[in-house]
């Protein structure tokens, strides 16, 4: 078993590159499938008082035959304003059968991580055209991460970015520039859709901030990864395209755990939960959802703590 390893933010993500951890990924989904990999309901506890700082812990344990781990993440919005990051946590790896330590993660960079390389290998699987252009709605954390597991798992090789804070999209660009990728911001999401195939949304939008399936821009070749509303209050994908996705066959979700409680976006939509399909037994479907028509592939993510144990499981390797 691997020795101890406490890793920072930068320690964190080198041994968590973003193809490879979609592979981790996609091997946790055979797990989750076997049943011998598992995670229950994360916890959320309400921290801190009014004045002085209110947030929320998560708690997020899960396991597979070998490995057991718990990431407890804290999330204080108003953290910004005291010079902290708004998400602060550590991954806590364990050996299943002795309980010996063997690695503590960065919490925020596992999630941030992890999250871009369930996108990324959900595009991988699923998408009609992965080597098109990509549009990223957002400029936040999960916008960079998401542009870089892209580039990385994909031909992308243009990349327009819109959000509604300009001077991020501008810097998210000129990080884009250093991967070697020709990026654009825009102001419009409609003026590029209809030459873009990938499209990610990542925002903390309470209003859908694509067009709608009416607008006459989607195509059958479009794939879309919305990822920001995590909140029955979040939204960001519209009504009518979530709908088109649910009866032509094409949506899918990362997860089902939790998803009734947190996708906002398909609440407000009123979908039937029937109508959306799991990753872990969709995978085995990919082709035959890649050739559906009737609408873009739509893939909503909630997040799973699953997820963070194949980073765990990849980061401790030797």
């Amino acid at each position: 078993m691997t020795a101890f390893l406490p890793l920072d933010a930068a320690a964190t993500a080198a041994r968590l590159p973003y193809p490879e951890l979609a592979q981790a990924i996609a091997a946790m989904l055979a797990e989750l499938r076997d049943g011998t990999a598992m995670a229950p309901p994360r916890i959320a506890l309400p921290v801190g008082e009014e004045g002085r700082g209110r947030g929320t812990l998560l708690v997020m344990p899960a396991c597979n035959r070998d490995i057991v781990m718990t990431k407890n993440i804290t999330v204080h919005p108003d953290n910004p304003q005291r010079g902290l990051p708004t998400i602060l946590g550590e991954v806590l790896v364990a050996d299943a059968h002795t309980g010996e330590r063997i690695a503590m993660l960065d919490g925020p960079t596992v999630t941030g991580r992890r999250t871009a390389a369930v996108s990324l290998l959900a595009a991988q699987t699923f998408a009609p055209a992965p080597d098109g252009e990509l549009l990223i709605v957002g400029a936040g954390v999960q916008a960079q991460t998401h542009l870089e597991a892209f580039v990385a798992g994909l031909p992308v090789r243009k990349v327009w970015l819109q959000s509604r804070t300009r001077d991020k999209a501008e810097a998210l660009a000129a990080h884009a520039s250093t991967l070697g990728v020709d990026a654009q911001v825009i102001d419009d999401v409609a003026a590029v859709l209809p030459r873009v195939s990938l499209v990610v949304t990542v925002t903390s939008s309470r209003t859908p901030v694509l067009p709608d399936l009416d607008s006459g821009l989607w195509t059958d070749r479009h794939f879309v990864a919305a990822v920001g509303a995590f909140r029955p209050d979040m939204c960001e994908l519209p009504p009518g395209l979530c709908h088109a996705a649910a009866a032509s066959g094409r949506l899918l979700a990362d997860t089902l755990f939790g998803i009734e409680d947190e996708a906002g976006d398909l609440l407000q939509a009123g979908i039937d939960w029937n109508t959306v399909q799991p990753f872990e037994a969709a995978i085995l479907r990919a082709d035959a959802l890649r050739a559906r028509a009737g609408s873009p592939l739509v893939f909503k993510s909630v997040g799973y703590a699953l997820w963070d144990l194949a980073a765990c499981i990849l980061a401790s390797r030797d």
